[in-house]
């Protein structure tokens, strides 16, 4: 699974994922200081490979993982070559999903590309950026498919009427995720890769003096009403405050957390929401020689299960 983190220039993307994968990638108070991806492999948390690995005396302890890119920052014209825009935007049709990194803070010392806070627009700049991407892929591929159609090809005709729809959805500037699909839509679609269909998760960063009033913030409140209407899911976190618990040990960790009233940490948060998005479960198998977390797809019968296990 690798997961995507995206955002405008500043808003928290690399000391983020500096929290989450102790990778070291450079963040600094300027734009574009992230220019070629950063990619951080991270184990998936799993109490019960614990307790199976004691039951078992196992000789090894296999965890999940999941990939995290960190993507350069986007800015408006993107989609037309505009700052790292063409780079940008293939790096995010290699990934399964898009943890999208929304500043909720004002800092006068930390300068915003837009010169000024407002999560609602930075969250629709970059959404108007992969809408006009998608919308050039859509045009290209209609160009492709009327050859095909003035033959009298039936499966042509069909993709064609909906590759209209898609545009027309798109034109209104709404994200493909929020396209609603016909029984037998999906399977014209497979070999096209729309960057506004993928899974997103909008990741509200907060201050350190805005996690105990986050629920009623008023930025965190804008993004949440956003995300409704995508029917996407919103985590808040500090990404300020995640580096700094990844620096600690456990001990140490567990007592910052609790003194900011934290049951869990940001990485958590954002892994159980990926797997949540993307509808993937662990399942486990155990003996002396290995206890081993594999990710599956939700509702995979126990024979499909069982073929990634080469055991």
């Amino acid at each position: 699974m690798k997961i995507g983190i995206v955002g405008l220039p500043n808003v928290g993307k690399s000391t983020l994922f500096n929290a989450i994968t102790k990778a070291g990638a450079e963040s600094a108070n300027y734009p574009f200081c992230t220019i070629e991806p950063n990619v951080g492999i991270v184990t998936v948390p799993d109490k019960r490979i614990e307790v199976l690995s004691k039951m078992y005396d196992t000789d090894k302890s296999t965890y999940a993982t999941i990939e995290f890119v960190d993507i350069a920052g986007l800015v408006k014209g993107a989609s037309k070559g505009e700052g790292l825009g063409n780079k940008f935007l293939s790096h995010i049709r290699e990934t399964d999903a898009i943890a999208h990194i929304v500043r909720c803070f004002d800092d006068e010392q930390i300068v915003h590309v837009e010169g000024k806070i407002d999560p609602i627009s930075d969250i629709e700049t970059i959404s108007l950026e992969l809408i006009f991407s998608d919308i050039e892929t859509i045009n290209k591929r209609i160009e492709r498919v009327e050859k095909l159609t003035k033959s009298g090809d039936k499966k042509a005709l069909q993709e064609k009427e909906l590759l209209n729809r898609l545009l027309a959805h798109l034109e209104s500037e709404k994200p493909i995720r929020t396209f609603e699909f016909k029984e037998d839509d999906k399977d014209l679609l497979k070999d096209i890769y729309l960057l506004t269909n993928k899974p997103i998760i909008y990741v509200a960063n907060v201050s350190e003096n805005q996690i105990e009033t986050q629920e009623n913030d008023p930025y965190v409140l804008k993004v949440k009403e956003y995300a409704k209407k995508e029917n996407a899911k919103v985590i808040v976190l500090c990404a300020k405050l995640e580096e700094d618990l990844s620096e600690l040990e456990d001990e140490d960790r567990v007592a910052l957390m609790q003194d900011y009233g934290i049951n869990e940490s940001g990485l958590d948060k954002l892994i159980k929401t990926s797997y949540s998005i993307l509808g993937l479960i662990s399942y486990l198998t155990a003996g002396k020689q290995e206890v081993r977390a594999w990710t599956i797809k939700k509702g995979t019968k126990a024979p499909q299960a069982a073929r990634k296990n080469p055991l």
